[in-house]
């Protein structure tokens, strides 16, 4: 039986009780309006009138200053009183009273009702006192609707009776949200794929919280905090889902940003109640993502003040986090892409006790990633997920979530039945290279150049022995691009200055063959040219890998250099810099020209199937140059007997 209650039709809102109120206000304002005429309203001579004439029948005098006048039958039925012989809301006879009217002596007034009581010409008549409870509502109705609308915009800005936290009257108030054994929070372990090192660091603080005698028995203390280092859509913040999920205790999550607001003393008011909620509610957990918004290193800016608000924050948190009277039962998770901004005192351990990286995934970290991804689509059966594992180096878990809902698409797009490999590789493809442009108009001796250029990209890195190997080549425009090259680089933990100098040569490739087939260049390779340019500095300025320079670097990882307006070194060693870095990429150049000349006819084979098809692959490049000369002789190594 389900415990869902339909929602009412009607939901009570303050607003209707205002309404209410200014709609009173504007009838009782027309009701006593001069431009509204009362027909029940008369003056005295006309009383006097009715009265000598025998037409009142009785008489009620309220206060000695209001009179009610009540006409006879017979008074009723005359043409004059036909306005109030019948009753204006219900249509029926109108029992009175008929006549209303003001006296100015109560005294002759009374003479004058008994004379005519007397005289047979009236048959009652009495003196009353009534409170006119209606003026005095007529005179306090503005000030009660200034009041009411005051109270209820009073009620918004501080939250009301569920508002939030962040209103004029809570702006000092924390914005956490809590997770704990009453919100249903799915994440868990099981879906998170990969990270096995951070899951066990952050498990460990989980089980630490259920179980804490397991580890105070030993003498070991529990962490203050762990801060979650890592490239963007690598799985931290999913991470601290998988630990609010896992964890029964409560859990709070809040962004980085929801401590700055623009009042001064605000950031610090928010970690302090943080704080003091998350104490009550010990033993818990913080979970702070983006915690670079306020916890920048201070006192690097010179254009802020000296009470800077997000110094004020951190300051507040540091103290929070590790001073008098911290309550060890609260653990800090914090999340950032920014580690080498972050303020020292932040980093040092009684803080963050434990920073755990949470890197790009390796090969089978993305096969386990896909298969979580793929479980909800309709796929085809026997995809290899070992092959889509081996197509995405360099992606992060972000990004394969990304490929799978991008290969569903597209065969949504063409009307299949399920999800197969060719769909997964068109997404990939989209999301690394950009949507397809067949429409875009290229001449054909742009095409030409083009289907010439990456050419020679595939040429080149097809004869260097360290060159990444070649999946396809195509001169479909793609985003940004006239044509791309794809290939499949080697998943390396270090790297060497040949196998640099070589991913340099088959950058250089494309401009390579536009000097060699038409002796003449153009302005096609200047992402080439880009990503060449920073291989070489950072051979020489950073990896220390250029002889004439020698094992130096002048990269600062922290990104907290004391010098920050000042370079690491000087003019004549900027020179010496500049111009080994041009000798590198010239020296790749000519070598690729080289290498080219050597296989032109190929070259132009291979270009022309280009300008046919548009996209090849690598049996193509096999059917023109053979198998790879490094291939062959790796192959005849392993078939040598030792």
């Amino acid at each position: 039986m389900s415990d869902n209650k339909k929602p009412s039709g009607l939901k009570f809102s303050p607003w209707w009780i205002s309404g209410a109120i200014i709609f009173m206000f504007i009838l009782l304002n027309i009701f006593n309006s001069s431009g509204f005429q009362d027909p029940t309203k008369i003056s005295s001579s006309k009383f006097d009138e009715l009265l000598n004439s025998g037409q009142i029948d009785k008489v009620i005098v309220f206060n000695k200053v209001q009179a009610e006048a009540y006409l006879t039958a017979a008074a009723l039925k005359e043409k004059g009183n036909s306005k109030v012989a019948k009753d204006p809301l219900f249509g029926g006879i109108n029992k009175g009273p008929h006549y209303t009217f003001e006296i100015a002596d109560a005294q002759n007034f009374e003479n004058k009702l008994i004379k005519a009581k007397t005289g047979n010409k009236l048959k009652d008549y009495d003196f009353k006192l009534k409170s006119d409870w209606s003026e005095y509502i007529v005179g306090f109705l503005p000030m009660l609707l200034l009041i009411g609308i005051w109270l209820f915009f009073m009620r918004r800005m501080s939250g009301g009776a569920g508002g939030g936290g962040g209103q004029i009257f809570n702006i000092g108030k924390s914005r956490a949200k809590l997770f704990d054994e009453k919100t249903d929070v799915k994440t868990t372990f099981k879906d998170v794929a990969g990270l096995e090192g951070a899951k066990e660091e952050v498990q460990e603080i989980v089980e630490f919280l259920k179980n804490p005698e397991k580890y105070t028995v030993l003498g070991g203390k529990i962490p203050k905090g762990a801060l979650l280092v890592g490239p963007p859509g690598t799985g931290k913040t999913l991470l601290a889902k998988a630990v609010a999920g896992e964890a029964k205790v409560p859990f709070f999550s809040l962004s980085g940003s929801d401590f700055v607001e623009m009042f001064v003393g605000v950031g610090a008011s928010r970690v302090r109640d943080l704080f003091k909620q998350a104490k009550e509610k010990s033993p818990s957990i913080i979970f702070i993502d983006e915690i670079d918004a306020v916890g920048r290193a201070r006192g690097k800016n010179s254009m802020s003040g000296g009470n800077d608000e997000r110094e004020n924050t951190l300051n507040q948190l540091l103290t929070e986090m590790d001073g008098f009277g911290t309550n060890t039962h609260v653990i800090v998770i914090a999340a950032t892409n920014r580690a080498d901004v972050l303020d020292k005192a932040l980093m040092r351990a009684g803080r963050f006790d434990r920073q755990i990286y949470v890197d790009l995934p390796d090969i089978r970290e993305r096969k386990e990633i896909f298969e979580v991804h793929l479980a909800p689509l309709k796929k085809v059966e026997g995809l290899d997920t070992d092959f889509l594992a081996k197509q995405t180096p360099g992606f992060s878990g972000a990004d394969i979530a990304n490929v799978c809902n991008e290969a569903a698409l597209i065969a949504a797009r063409h009307n299949k039945s399920a999800v197969d490999k060719q769909d997964f590789l068109d997404a990939v493809d989209r999301i690394v290279g950009g949507l397809e442009k067949k429409n875009k108009i290229v001449t054909p001796a742009e095409k030409r150049a083009i289907a010439v250029h990456e050419a020679g990209h595939a040429t080149v890195s097809w004869m260097l022995e360290h060159a990444a190997p070649l999946i396809k080549v195509t001169i479909v425009p793609r985003g940004q691009s006239l044509g791309a090259a794809w290939y499949l680089p080697e998943e390396r933990l270090i790297v060497r200055p040949d196998q640099m100098l070589d991913e340099m040569c088959a950058t250089m490739g494309g401009r390579a063959a536009e000097k060699v087939v038409f002796d003449t260049i153009s302005t096609g390779a200047l992402s080439d040219l880009e990503k060449v340019t920073k291989q070489a500095r950072a051979m020489v300025t950073i990896y220390g890998l250029n002889e004439k320079l020698g094992n130096v670097t002048y990269y600062d990882s922290s990104g907290q250099g004391d010098y920050n307006f000042n370079k690491p070194y000087s003019e004549d060693t900027a020179m010496t810099i500049d111009k080994e870095i041009s000798i590198l990429i010239e020296g790749q150049y000519h070598r690729a020209i080289e290498i080219l000349k050597e296989n032109k006819d190929k070259l132009l084979q291979l270009a022309d199937i280009l300008i046919e098809k548009e996209v090849i692959f690598k049996d193509d490049l096999e059917t023109i140059f053979g198998k790879r000369p490094y291939q062959i002789s790796a192959e005849e190594n392993l078939d040598t007997p030792q």
